[in-house]
């Protein structure tokens, strides 16, 4: 199967939304995975560069989905919430565990989580839309 431009948007718009909720999921049940089953403990899915990685994944994959789709729908609001997810995302490494403590880990990470796929969301809607009614790219 071969991507090109046009259809790469949907198909980056729907990965950004999926990593950003196994993000979510991440922050929430590993706690509780790593009290129900202790051996899940031991293959690093509980330290800082699962993080790191999921940032490294979900920065390119919502730079060129936003991208493609603001040039489509023009919605420059969509890519500001976008934009301040990913801030929110790569201050919680920045800031740490020591600075913030767990709950605000947690907080600033779900919130930028949150952020992302919401623009994502929105950005597949306003493409879709676009798709629709034949409006111009």
């Amino acid at each position: 199967m071969r991507i090109s431009v046009f259809n790469l948007q949907p198909v980056a718009d729907k990965a950004a939304i999926g990593l950003s909720l196994l993000c979510a999921v991440h922050c929430l049940a590993l706690p509780l995975l790593v009290v129900l089953v202790p051996s899940l403990a031991t293959i690093g899915l509980a330290d800082e560069s699962f993080h790191t990685w999921m940032i490294l994944a979900v920065i390119p994959t919502s730079a060129i989905a936003l991208t493609l789709g603001c040039r489509k729908h023009r919605q420059l609001g969509v890519a500001y919430t976008g934009i301040a997810g990913l801030v929110l995302l790569c201050l919680t490494p920045i800031l740490g565990h020591d600075t913030l403590g767990e709950l605000g880990e947690k907080a600033l990470t779900l919130a930028g989580a949150t952020l992302i796929a919401l623009s994502h969301i929105k950005n597949f809607q306003l493409c879709q839309k676009g798709d629709a009614c034949g409006c111009p790219d």
